[in-house]
């Protein structure tokens, strides 16, 4: 059974960092893309960043480009999301997820398995 679940999640203002942390567990975590999404209030879930398996591509979307790390340990079955630089618009509900299949990476679409979120909110 494919588990998900992040922590970390807080709040800060304009200007500071956090880092929240996703475990995994019930499945071979280093053998799938893994990857970020957010959901602020009032709009649909968008794609923040993902991470091919082994770690070694990363990819993010343009609003957090140069300000948001995704990293993965495939020792510890857990996904991070650096976050710097941190903006109001940033404030969402964050949720990692893994994807359907043993896939290139190459895409947002496809996500089947999603943690709870945990939320970030920024002040200004």
């Amino acid at each position: 059974q494919v588990q998900l679940e992040e922590s970390w999640g807080d709040s800060v203002e304009a200007g500071g960092s956090m880092t929240p942390s996703c475990a995994a567990s019930g499945y071979a975590y280093h053998t799938y893309c893994m990857a970020w999404f957010r959901q602020a209030p009032g709009k649909g879930r968008e794609g923040v960043a993902r991470v091919s398996s082994a770690g070694r591509r990363t990819y993010y979307a343009d609003s957090v480009k140069g300000r948001f790390t995704i990293s993965r340990d495939n020792a510890k079955n857990i996904l991070y999301l650096q976050m710097s630089n941190l903006k109001p618009e940033d404030t969402a509900m964050y949720y990692c997820a893994r994807d359907s299949f043993l896939s290139a990476c190459t895409t947002f679409s496809g996500f089947a398995y999603w943690g709870p979120g945990t939320q970030v909110t920024v002040s200004s």
